[in-house]
């Protein structure tokens, strides 16, 4: 039996760049109601799901519904990505690879599909079997049920998936489904922890490279 049977990726911060999109939103917003907010503080939002980030934003003082904050960040994100999709080194080379493996692909992010479905018609054609968006979960990252979810898009246990991820709340809810998790820091650095794989990046990743991480994380020897 293979080591995995498909790859379940984050898309902010793992597969495109669009943290700083998202930081650039939260700013603007905030500074055009005379708050104050930076690139600091946007580290806390890094990971979470758009309700979480958007309660953030009130309780340092935005007065705004939570659900309309989100819109307006997710409108100001889109815009931005129309522009220019910032993917992150190796990942499109990766899902090419996988690809060409037969090996499926879902998209599991905080993100709504509206976002989402911005992003993917960027990748190549057939890149993704399946999308898991922020907005049609019954619970976001670190929650498990977004990978729990993705799995069964493909119609696998999460245990057969090697799961591709950026930041903490994410990389606990591909743990917590019991995925064979990877974290791959971007902005926020990610505590090393028993039986954890960090990687440094994606770039010179391949499914060859997934099935060696994989057989060495199921024989406990990681």
């Amino acid at each position: 039996m293979d080591t995995f049977a498909a790859v379940l990726w984050d898309m902010d911060g793992t597969l495109v760049d669009t943290e700083p999109y998202w930081m650039r939103a939260e700013t603007d917003l905030m500074h055009a109601h005379g708050l104050n907010w930076d690139e600091e503080k946007g580290l806390l939002m890094v990971g979470n799901d758009l309700l979480t980030s958007a309660r953030i934003l009130v309780d340092h003082g935005l007065p705004l519904p939570p659900e309309e904050i989100v819109e307006i960040l997710l409108d100001a994100v889109i815009e931005q990505v129309a522009e220019h999709v910032p993917f992150r080194p190796g990942a499109r080379e990766l899902l090419d690879a996988l690809r060409a493996a037969d090996i499926p692909c879902a998209l599991v992010t905080m993100s709504y599909r509206r976002l989402a479905e911005a992003v993917v018609a960027a990748c190549p054609p057939g890149s993704f079997r399946a999308l898991v968006t922020g907005d049609e979960v019954p619970a976001g990252k670190p929650d498990p049920a977004p990978y729990v979810l993705g799995a069964e898009a493909l119609g696998l246990a999460p245990e057969d998936c090697v799961a591709l991820e950026d930041s903490i709340p994410g990389l606990t809810s591909a743990e917590a489904a019991g995925t064979l998790a990877l974290g791959v820091p971007h902005l926020v650095p990610i505590p090393e922890a028993p039986g954890r794989v960090l990687l440094p990046g994606l770039s010179g990743i391949g499914p060859v490279e997934l099935r060696e991480i994989a057989g060495r994380m199921r024989s406990g020897r990681i």
